[in-house]
């Protein structure tokens, strides 16, 4: 009972401000919708995670304030924000709690009760989320008799349970009744949801973890799930993965998830815009969505026609068109509609289209780094000592031993350390041969030392975190040190019993090559030391740094391992995102004024299959890979907030070599902006069914906007007409509008934003009559 009461706590401080409100509201939910103060409704929701954003106030107002995400993700047509409640963030050790800074829940719920905003409010305290132990506090894996994600009684709790239910049987659906019925107990007052449970037990609601976005999902997704009342909450804002927050098998430090709203706090298009189209859309429809049932027909090979037609006289319709490749003309209640491949016409009042999934009318921005920074940091340098066996401050014991077992995670790193005695008439001395020395560690990476000087480095990988380094070391005669610094790259965050998962050199270790043949090094005495020499004198903050003598101009070390580097830098103006260019490190962490950034690894390099993307049809995690072949991330986000005008601290710990003259901060701009919008074509600024429920203009308009602070200076590309490519390389087709520069230069030029009409008369006629035309433009924004 003590991790239930442990919960509870937990929540009531979460609903805190709810609590207090003067608003109340009473909800619940039948088959068709959520129902809220008797009024059936549609919810769309979409997920911001607190920790991965910044709360801090400032002036003027950054981007990536938690206000300015909100209202971003209201402005898309959310209603609802969701988060996790991330444990290990509230509770680090028993009994102390903590609600400060990124962890201010309180805070956050009431922003989004101020913007007029629902909170969906996953409390877990499972969350999984791509989080460091899957935001379990890692003092929970020592409670006595604990089995984590089954009904184990000090357990008892859970979030996505689905799959692992299947997994273990009987032991979980007992399991999954239980935390059905302990819910509802609570009380609160509100539906409780269990997102991957096909079979949540009434009067839960069970929820997929599927997107309102039918380009997303298989057919089965398509038309239906357009109908879900709450969305389960799409990654809306990714974030980033601050300090050591990201979980196990290398998760990146940015969360950025391509969501509408990026990493750094600006809308991606033209996925927002496009969303917030659809959004509007369906609410349109909600009249008849919340009141009837659908009637499905079909139309033909892959088509289906979904029909909400209520008492009251409202009716919705959703045409889609299941075909990846082939458009096609419909016929449907009389009236012919052209459906594109692999979309769904939106029809709100059954007759007319306001949206389809396929056609685009958002803006899309072409962002670019651009370094700041004038010449290269003033840094300085100081090499991380490599500890040895004789140590005062290191434990030994017998044997090898895991390394969260010892480390209790309170750092990534832990020090394996051993000697070897070599008696001087060895034959691999007289034959000037080297010795091999194999080590088996369950991961993530692993440094060998060899009487202090650095041996070799391996890591695994996301198949497989574990590792093997095997290859020849150079021993002398007489007493030898080996130092093997195994290093973490997050705790894992999903799958059954991973509290039982283990990390650190579990061993076999041997010496091949010796008189004796095969030395196992596995049952030696071995010592062990937690962290780094660094992190125990806190170099990454202000005080800390000052406690050491620091190299620096022409001394500074380049290309050596486990080096610590400093620098201090003025904030530059504007309002533009800021973010370090790491490319030129290797792998290790990042401050700023003692705030940790995250983990850096610009040396680990994506793998896949990179080529043109079509995004119709089915999707899968292989498909429209990009930047292949390069680094997982090379740019890592550096708050705004968290910087003062002049003399911020940036600390780099550096793990394998690198060169810190190469390092440079840089400022995220927008560089161009584009739209390729089709005429004929429904758009959110002609949308006039909402009020009178009339036929909407048939001459849409595009929308162009550069960011605060920049103007429209130049068109790079303008066509009206038939042109052809994507964003970026544009180019004219067979059919081309003479005038198309002309139009667009006079609408836009010299303003921050501009609206374009799309029909012939503004071009200077139809450059190729009964043939369906659209306008692609792209403008730089300066």
């Amino acid at each position: 009972m003590w991790t239930i009461l442990r919960i509870t706590k937990l929540l009531l401080v979460a609903l805190f401000s709810l609590v207090c409100s003067s608003v109340t509201a009473t909800v619940s939910y039948d088959d068709k919708a959520i129902i809220i103060n008797g009024q059936r409704r549609i919810l769309i929701s979409g997920s911001i995670h607190y920790p991965r954003s910044t709360p801090e106030v400032s002036t003027p107002m950054w981007l990536f304030m938690w206000p300015d995400l909100i209202q971003k993700a209201k402005d898309g047509g959310l209603d609802v924000i969701q988060t996790y409640v991330f444990w290990n963030g509230h509770e680090p050790s028993p009994g102390k709690y903590y609600f400060k800074g990124s962890y201010d829940l309180v805070k956050f719920i009431k922003l989004i009760q101020l913007a007029g905003l629902y909170v969906h409010l996953r409390i877990g305290p499972y969350v999984c989320a791509e989080w460091n132990f899957g935001g379990f506090p890692v003092w929970l894996k020592y409670v006595p008799g604990i089995e984590f994600r089954t009904d184990n009684q000090p357990f008892k709790i859970e979030n996505e349970y689905g799959p692992v239910e299947w997994e273990i049987g009987a032991p979980g659906k007992a399991y999954t009744k239980w935390a059905a019925k302990m819910a509802v107990g609570l009380g609160t007052g509100v539906p409780w949801i269990m997102c991957k449970q096909e079979d949540a037990p009434d009067p839960l609601v069970s929820i997929l973890a599927s997107l309102i976005n039918p380009k997303c999902g298989q057919k089965s997704g398509l038309a239906v799930e357009v109908l879900i009342s709450l969305s389960v909450g799409f990654q809306y804002h990714g974030g980033t993965n601050f300090g050591r927050t990201s979980a196990g098998l290398f998760v990146a430090t940015s969360y950025d998830y391509d969501a509408p709203i990026d990493e750094y706090g600006s809308l991606r298009g033209p996925k927002w815009g496009h969303l917030r189209d659809l959004h509007k859309a369906i609410k349109l429809c909600e009249p008849a969505l919340v009141s009837a049932y659908p009637t499905v027909t079909w139309l033909g090979n892959n088509l289906e026609a979904h029909v909400f037609n209520s008492k009251s006289g409202a009716c919705a319709a959703f045409l889609s068109n299941y075909d990846p490749k082939s458009s096609v003309k419909v016929t449907f209640q009389n009236m012919q509609y052209n459906l594109p491949p692999w979309s769904i016409s939106i029809l709100p009042d059954c007759k007319n289209v306001v949206f389809n999934t396929a056609r685009i009318s958002s803006q899309s921005s072409l962002m670019k780094m651009i370094p700041v920074s004038s010449g290269s940091f003033p840094w300085q340098s100081y090499s991380e000592e490599t500890p040895s066996s004789d140590q005062s401050d290191t434990l030994a014991m017998d044997g090898l031993w895991e390394q969260l077992n010892v480390t209790k995670d309170v750092s990534d790193y832990l020090w394996y350390l051993t000697e070897v005695n070599i008696a001087s008439d060895e034959g691999f001395l007289k034959n000037g041969e080297n010795l091999v020395l194999t080590v088996m560690s369950a991961g993530h990476a692993l440094s060998v030392f060899i009487n202090g000087q650095l041996s070799g480095t391996v890591y695994g990988g996301l198949e497989n975190p574990k590792l093997t380094y095997s290859d020849s070391v150079k021993l002398r005669a007489g007493i030898n040190k080996i130092s093997l610094l195994s290093i973490a790259v997050g705790l894992p965050n999903v799958g059954l019993h991973f509290e039982t998962w283990n990390a650190g050199v579990l061993g076999p270790v041997s010496l091949k090559g010796l008189n004796e043949g095969t030395r196992d090094l596995t049952r030696h005495k071995w010592s062990y030391k937690v962290g780094l020499k660094g992190e125990a004198l806190s170099l990454h903050t202000i005080s800390g740094s000052s406690s050491v003598e620091w190299v620096e101009g022409s001394l500074v070390a380049q290309n050596q391992p486990l080096t610590w580097y400093k620098t201090s830098f003025n904030a530059p103006r504007g309002d533009d995102p800021l973010a370090l260019d790491m490319s030129s490190m290797g792998k290790g962490q990042i401050w700023i004024n003692g705030k940790g950034i995250g983990r850096h690894w610009p040396g680990y390099i994506a793998h896949g299959s990179c080529s043109d993307c079509w995004y119709a049809g089915t999707y899968d995690e292989k498909k429209c890979q990009s930047n292949c072949g390069e680094p997982s991330q090379r740019w890592y986000h550096v708050p705004r907030s968290w910087l003062k005008p002049g003399g911020n601290l940036l600390v780099v710990f550096e793990e394998w070599g690198g060169n810190p003259t190469q390092i440079s901060l840089v400022r995220r701009t927008t560089e161009r902006v584009c739209v390729d919008i089709f005429e004929e074509q429904p758009t959110p600024q002609n949308w006039n069914m909402l009020s009178s429920r009339k036929v909407n203009s048939r001459q849409p308009k595009a929308h162009l906007w550069c960011a605060p602070g920049q103007k429209i200076s130049k068109i790079q590309f303008a066509s009206y007409g038939m042109p052809q490519g994507t964003y970026g390389s544009f180019k004219e087709g067979s059919c081309h509008a003479h005038k198309s520069y002309v139009a667009v230069e006079k609408n836009c030029i010299g303003k921050q934003a501009c609206l374009v009409t799309v029909a012939p008369e503004f071009f200077g006629g139809d450059p190729c009559p009964d043939t369906s035309k659209k306008l692609s433009v792209e403008a730089v924004c300066s």
